[in-house]
């Protein structure tokens, strides 16, 4: 847990952070809503790339996570940044290519855990829906992978359990 922040903090990364990240971000969010634990964490997201810094949520991911009672409204691309490694404590990233600028930009040591979504489930990595047009297949892998994620965090944080 974040000394600073007394809460956990957890960053989705994708390499726009304009479609899985913000999407990971706002259901993860739901699902802490949903176990009563959203005061617990400080949850965010951010890109690799640095194209969409300051751009809204691409509509189609925004319109399926509405389709899904969330609402993004507001929401800025913004890309990762060193001081992440240190008020994080989770840089969770949503494919291999992600993960590699991730460890890339990490320091030597760093005091946050680093890992890809999927990974906390079956494997596998999170498909861009930006190139692929399936943002309900997206929504769906990331329910599975955002559950997953926080039974990890639960395992390695017993304290916070409602």
């Amino acid at each position: 847990m974040h000394p600073s922040m007394g809460k956990i903090g957890v960053l989705f990364v994708c390499y726009g952070n304009i479609c899985r990240s913000p999407m990971a971000e706002f259901v993860f969010r739901r699902i802490l809503d949903e176990e009563g634990l959203a005061d617990r964490f400080n949850v965010a997201s951010a890109a690799t790339s640095g194209e969409h810094i300051g751009d809204p949520v691409d509509a189609r991911a925004a319109k399926e996570l509405m389709s899904h009672g969330i609402s993004c409204e507001g929401k800025r691309g913004r890309r990762l940044i060193r001081s992440d490694y240190l008020d994080y404590d989770y840089i969770v990233g949503m494919d291999r290519r992600n993960m590699e600028y991730i460890h890339w930009t990490a320091p030597s040591e760093p005091a946050c855990e680093i890992g890809m979504l999927m990974d906390y489930a079956d494997g596998g990595e999170i498909a861009d829906p930006y190139y692929t047009g399936d943002f309900g297949k997206t929504y769906d892998d990331l329910r599975i992978g955002c559950r997953c994620l926080l039974e990890h965090i639960l395992s390695e944080h017993p304290e916070i359990s409602p």
